[in-house]
C-alpha cells in the first residue's frame, strides 16, 4: 500500500460490484481517476461515494490515461470495450498501459496483448480472486500475465488494490492462473454446500460443524468467509452465478484444448446451471445452498 505514491492518470472501465470499490482505492491513495459503465447515471451515483469522475463514453475516459483497469462481465464485453471506433485500443494514448481485470479467456487476452503492441500500448491480463468482501478491503489475489516492464510500472497501482500480487508469466497467464483459482473455488464451494445440508439432515447444529470443521484439514477460504453468509441466507451477489457460470465454461473450453478432463468442474458446472435455470443466475454463489434445499 505503502507504493502508491506518484500520481497518476487513471480510466476505470466497468463500476460493478468489484470495479467501483477497486477504482476507489486508487482515488483514496491519490490517483486521478475516470470512471465509465454502460450506465452513465449510475456510474456518476457512484462518483458520489468513491470520489473517480464519471464519464459518458470510453473515449472521454482513457483520452489522457497512463493507465487504463478494465473490469467488467464477459469475454464479449472485454472485447468490446478494447477493440473498434470507441474502444480502447482506438482512443487511449500510446505508453499507455491497458489491464484487464476481468476474469476472461486466455486466448483472448493474447490477442488484445498483441493488438495493443501494434498500438504501442501494453496490455496485460489481471483477474483476480478474493470477492466483494476483497475488493472492498483491498486484499485481493492479483494474478498478472503480461512483461515484466509493464507489471512493474504498474505494480503501485496493484499494491492499492490486493494484497497478494503475482506476475505468472506472458499474456494470457494470468487468464489461466485464474482458471485454476476457479477449478479450486468450485470444489470448495460445492464441498461445503453439501456439508451444510449433511450436516442439518444429521441433525447437528451447522454453524457448530462449520466452527469444528473450519480449524482443521477441512479449512478453507470458502468455508470461513461464504458459509457463514449461506447459513445466514445472505445471499447477495459477492460473485454472481451467471459469472461463476462462465468461468466454468471458459476453463472447460480451456482444458478440452489441452485434452483435460475435469470430471469435479463440470459436476459443479451442472449444478450452477440447473441452478441458473431455476432463477438463481443473479444470486451469489453461496446461494447454492438454497438450491439443494429445494431438490
Amino acid at each position: 500500500m505503502g507504493r502508491c505514491i506518484v500520481v497518476s492518470k487513471i480510466a476505470w472501465i466497468g463500476t460493478g460490484v468489484m470495479g467501483r470499490q477497486q477504482a476507489g482505492h486508487l482515488v483514496k491513495a491519490g490517483h486521478t481517476v475516470k470512471a465509465y459503465s454502460r450506465r452513465y447515471e449510475a456510474v456518476c451515483q457512484q462518483a458520489k461515494e468513491f470520489g473517480f469522475a464519471p464519464c459518458a463514453t470510453i473515449r472521454e475516459a482513457v483520452a489522457d490515461a497512463e493507465f487504463v483497469f478494465v473490469m467488467v462481465g464477459y469475454p464479449a464485453d472485454v472485447e468490446q470495450v478494447f477493440c473498434g471506433p470507441e474502444g480502447i485500443l482506438e482512443n487511449a494514448p500510446a505508453g499507455a498501459v491497458v489491464v484487464d481485470m476481468t476474469t476472461s479467456s486466455p486466448t483472448l487476452a493474447q490477442k488484445l496483448y498483441a493488438l495493443g503492441k501494434e498500438k504501442g500500448i501494453a496490455v496485460m491480463d489481471a483477474p483476480v480472486s478474493g470477492g466483494d468482501k476483497g475488493a472492498r478491503e483491498a486484499t485481493l489475489s492479483i494474478m498478472v500475465g503480461g512483461d515484466e516492464e509493464a507489471f512493474e510500472k504498474t505494480l503501485p497501482l496493484f499494491e492499492c488494490m490486493g494484497k497478494s500480487v503475482l506476475l505468472m508469466g506472458p499474456a494470457g497467464y494470468g487468464q489461466h492462473t485464474k482458471a485454476a483459482n476457479q477449478i479450486a473455488v468450485a470444489g470448495a464451494t460445492a464441498a461445503y454446500t453439501e456439508a451444510i445440508l449433511y450436516a442439518e439432515k444429521a441433525g447437528l447444529d451447522p454453524h457448530k460443524m462449520l466452527a469444528a470443521i473450519g480449524g482443521g484439514a477441512a479449512g478453507s477460504w470458502q468455508i470461513a468467509n461464504m458459509a457463514p453468509r449461506a447459513l445466514a441466507g445472505d445471499f447477495a451477489p459477492g460473485f454472481f452465478v451467471k459469472h461463476f457460470i462462465k468461468d466454468m465454461k471458459i476453463i472447460r473450453e480451456e482444458a478440452a484444448q489441452r485434452g483435460v478432463e475435469l470430471e469435479m468442474l463440470d459436476s459443479v458446472l451442472h449444478l450452477y446451471e440447473e441452478f441458473a435455470a431455476a432463477g438463481g443466475e443473479n444470486e451469489g454463489t453461496q446461494a447454492l445452498i438454497d438450491f439443494y434445499r429445494k431438490k
